[in-house]
């Protein structure tokens, strides 16, 4: 808490110091200034990480006081704390950057939950750069990125092994990259000029599986009317990734083991051997010291292909990149419009950053190609994201309260603002109503 600075600029001298001990009780450190100019000339005298900042002040209000810290330093978040709530009022903070709007007085509970959340936010954006390994592989380029500490870790493993033939095992739930981990391997290999061949062991027909790996010679079987070759040979001098391996039967498992050891295979039908010199990288969603125990999976097979193995975490252990992945997918995508999407507003970020990701990289992927399609401003607004994204419950997901209907409209129309930042012209096409019928609703249920 010690690099959280929070600054409180109010002109009641009992909420400054109500709210400065509420904080400083928490551990923070915090510095107060009764009105907006004093409170300008602390924020350009320390480095403030949050400010929190009354409505309404005589000579400057605190929309004007957000105004000039925002174009002093984007980075201070603000908070205005205010008794005179109107959606005009939340409107203007929020299109100025403000990261909250809270009621007056606000209640301990509330002010530390703000904090708290920008603490966890500033953490996760913390060191903004981040650690991208820019490759070309077969003229493509490729960016393995990742700041944590479990990705970093990955990094410095990587650029161990992949100069080594040294057979590797990736394991990792599915989305998490397993196949750009073995594209990393053999971009930085000495092997990288050489072809790289992936097998997808679980789309594969098992009639066919031993044909495609290997090859077969003509007439060996119905329907082959020439002589094939394999993938494992075409793979000769390159890298042969068999992906998702934990699919495969237990009888082409021994072929693979016998292909690994012995550098050789024998294509169907055929009496031939074929020298091969491919090294192999295995991937699996699946717990194979498991399948082992169970009878499904060779021990054999299973010690060969994990002479190094790879864990590659799931998203929601490694927060830290999700922004950075998100602005890696912004810039494959949100220049395909007229009007470009560059970025993720403060409340989107929350939720992206939240949610638990389990499709992992490869969601968060379509997640955002998704939003900046349907986006129509130059940043994505949380009502462009997926509902799940939001933790938004379907009706048919739990009970339903049984509640007059006006107060479930009075309900809908208050998410919907929310939802949308305030943003009356976007509420009310999310609503179908006007805007004049969305304000008068406001006034009416008092929102």
């Amino acid at each position: 808490m010690d690099d959280v600075k929070i600054l409180v600029v109010d002109d009641d001298e009992m909420y400054r110091h109500t709210y400065s001990l509420i904080l400083a009780d928490h551990g923070y450190n915090v510095t107060t200034a009764a009105n907006g100019e004093k409170g300008l000339q602390q924020v350009r005298q320390g480095l403030y990480s949050i400010v929190f900042v009354d409505y309404r002040m005589p000579d400057m209000d605190g929309i004007e006081f957000l105004r000039q810290v925002k174009t002093y330093d984007p980075s201070i978040d603000v908070v205005l704390i205010t008794a005179f709530a109107t959606v005009a009022a939340a409107v203007a903070a929020i299109k100025l950057g403000a990261y909250d709007y809270i009621d007056k007085p606000a209640q301990a509970k509330e002010l530390v939950a703000v904090v708290q959340r920008l603490e966890e936010r500033r953490r996760l954006l913390r060191h903004s750069q981040a650690h991208t390994l820019d490759l070309n592989f077969n003229g493509a380029p490729l960016s393995l990125i990742g700041k944590s500490v479990q990705m970093q870790e990955l990094f410095q493993i990587i650029s161990k092994i992949a100069p080594t033939d040294s057979t590797v095992l990736i394991m990792g739930e599915s989305g998490t990259g397993k196949e750009l981990i073995a594209k990393t391997i053999h971009a930085n290999s000495l092997r990288k000029a050489n072809p790289f061949f992936t097998m997808d062991c679980g789309t594969l027909v098992e009639s066919l599986f031993e044909s495609e790996l290997f090859g077969h010679v003509k007439g060996s079987f119905t329907g082959a009317i020439a002589t094939k070759h394999g993938a494992f040979e075409l793979a000769h001098g390159g890298t042969f990734l068999f992906d998702e391996i934990g699919n495969i039967s237990l009888s082409v498992q021994a072929k693979i083991l016998r292909a690994i050891q012995e550098k050789e295979i024998r294509r169907v039908g055929g009496n031939k051997t074929i020298t091969v010199d491919v090294r192999v990288i295995a991937a699996t969603n699946l717990d194979l010291h498991k399948a082992v125990a169970q009878g499904v999976f060779r021990e054999d097979l299973y010690y060969r292909l994990s002479v190094i193995p790879l864990y590659v975490p799931p998203l929601r252990e490694r927060k830290e990149d999700v922004p950075l992945l998100v602005d890696h997918f912004l810039a494959r995508f949100g220049r395909k419009k007229r009007l470009p999407v560059t970025g993720v507003s403060p409340t989107s970020l929350d939720y992206l950053l939240n949610y638990s990701w389990p499709g992992n990289i490869r969601e968060l992927q379509n997640v955002i190609e998704r939003s900046v399609i349907i986006e129509e401003d130059s940043i994505i607004h949380s009502d462009s994201l997926p509902a799940n994204v939001r933790g938004v419950q379907k009706m048919d997901e739990g009970p339903v309260d049984l509640l007059p209907l006006a107060e479930i409209e009075k309900r809908h129309i208050e998410y919907i603002l929310q939802q949308t930042e305030f943003n009356i012209s976007r509420a009310a096409r999310i609503l179908q109503i006007d805007r004049k019928t969305l304000y008068d609703k406001i006034k009416k249920y008092n929102l």
